[in-house]
């Protein structure tokens, strides 16, 4: 029997719908089935949807709505046929140089799990992965759940910055970095992508609900794109001149 959600007051002007209590691929697309319909049913006086991995944090303007009007939206945007509004979204994919110096980390997850790095590189792109949340630095994609023999806990100690566009493992996700900032994940490798640009509309490459899938470049092949971007924004100066 399907267990229906939790609706919550946040505050004076919010609520909280919960899914479910744990990270899990289908709690996460009940989640993200729900933003959807609320975007397609949205009443005046919504305003913004959070989604996280298990929860959906609502806005509401309580001029124009009461807990009770906003609470009876949301219930009936949660029946049974919610998952018929979910269209698997296409499949990003992230080319990575995995390893060295873009990868500082491969060889503490092998010996944590007792393989080698090249199988690491296997494992990791051998996975569809889903994208439960963005957010936590600008464009962060936190993604899962990888396969259990390269499950890798959070350094004890997070550096204090993290090149942009690094993948790493945190316990049972795999995520990007899109932006220098700090972060505590295990580092696998690197992506030359651009995952966040403010010029651009969405800023974030990734939005909760995609998917992506890895797959390994070489160094030389990092190095061509990272030049060839690096040509186009300079190009993209001149043209503004």
């Amino acid at each position: 029997m399907e267990v229906p959600p939790r609706i919550l007051p946040a505050g004076d002007q919010a609520i909280l719908i919960e899914f479910g209590v744990e990270i899990n691929p289908a709690v996460n697309r009940l989640v993200q089935a729900f933003v959807r319909n609320a975007g397609q049913h949205r009443i005046t006086g919504i305003g913004e949807l959070i989604p996280s991995y298990c929860t959906l944090l609502i806005y509401y303007d309580p001029f124009l709505l009461s807990f009770s009007q906003v609470e009876h939206w949301a219930r009936s945007l949660s029946g049974s046929d919610l998952l018929d509004t979910k269209t698997r979204p296409e499949v990003k994919e992230i080319p990575v140089v995995y390893g060295g110096l873009y990868g500082p980390d491969i060889e503490f997850v092998a010996r944590h799990n007792q393989i080698t790095a090249e199988e690491v590189v296997q494992l990791h792109t051998r996975e569809t992965y889903l994208v439960y949340v963005v957010g936590f630095s600008p464009g962060f994609a936190a993604m899962g759940t990888v396969p259990s023999k390269i499950k890798t806990p959070r350094l004890q100690t997070p550096r204090t910055k993290v090149p942009a566009g690094s993948v790493g493992i945190g316990g049972i996700q795999t995520g990007i970095y899109a932006v220098e900032s700090p972060g505590g994940w295990q580092l696998i490798g690197r992506t030359p992508l651009t995952l966040f640009h403010l010029n651009r509309n969405p800023p974030a490459y990734f939005q909760a609900g995609d998917y992506a899938r890895f797959y390994p470049i070489s160094q030389e092949e990092f190095g061509k794109r990272r030049r060839q971007k690096t040509e186009v924004r300079s190009q993209n100066k001149q043209g503004k001149k």
